[in-house]
């Protein structure tokens, strides 16, 4: 579904409202949260540490979705529905964003659900194989992020009047 984004492109620098520039602003430090995630990935994947580096792996996890979760609900929420009354949802960029969104949710969600469960032991290839969640959500994200400042943000710019603007930073700063 990748593809699907490029027949929207935007047209160079756009200067971004609030709204807009705000959900920008919050993809840097998701974006670190994200490579201190592959990195701990690597170590596993090299066999450094493997259980003590799968516990950080762990804890960084679920910190990372904690902070990813209101970023999520207000693209979801607000974005997406907003452009949704012009664009639609079922087809082209909202669905792509939405089915981006969905997969990461699954595979981290995955990761912490498995790793929930109290007194869980592990062997060295289920920890590679829960770590590989983690790595493909991070390509998934990575990948999602630059979509969405380079794609979708310049396009609801255009897109949004100056009135649905101020409403979508109001809005977006109440969840």
């Amino acid at each position: 579904m990748s593809g699907c984004m490029i027949a929207f492109g935007g047209a160079g620098e756009v200067e971004l409202c609030p709204g807009l520039k705000q959900l920008k602003e919050e993809h840097p430090p998701l974006l670190s949260q994200l490579d201190g995630l592959l990195e701990e990935v690597r170590k596993i994947e090299k066999g450094e540490n493997v259980r003590e580096t799968f516990s950080r792996l762990t804890e960084r996890t679920n910190k990372f979705i904690a902070d990813l979760g209101p970023h999520s609900d207000r693209e979801e929420g607000v974005l997406f529905d907003m452009m949704g009354q012009y664009i639609g949802r079922t087809s082209g960029p909202i669905a792509v964003m939405e089915y981006e969104h969905d997969r990461a949710k699954t595979l981290i969600g995955t990761y912490v659900e498995r790793t929930a469960k109290e007194g869980a032991e592990f062997s060295a290839d289920e920890i590679r194989e829960l770590a590989s969640h983690i790595k493909e959500a991070y390509y998934t994200l990575t990948e999602h992020f630059a979509k969405e400042e380079n794609v979708l943000f310049p396009m609801a710019q255009r897109m949004l009047s100056d009135d649905e603007k101020a409403e979508l930073y109001q809005r977006i700063n109440e969840i």
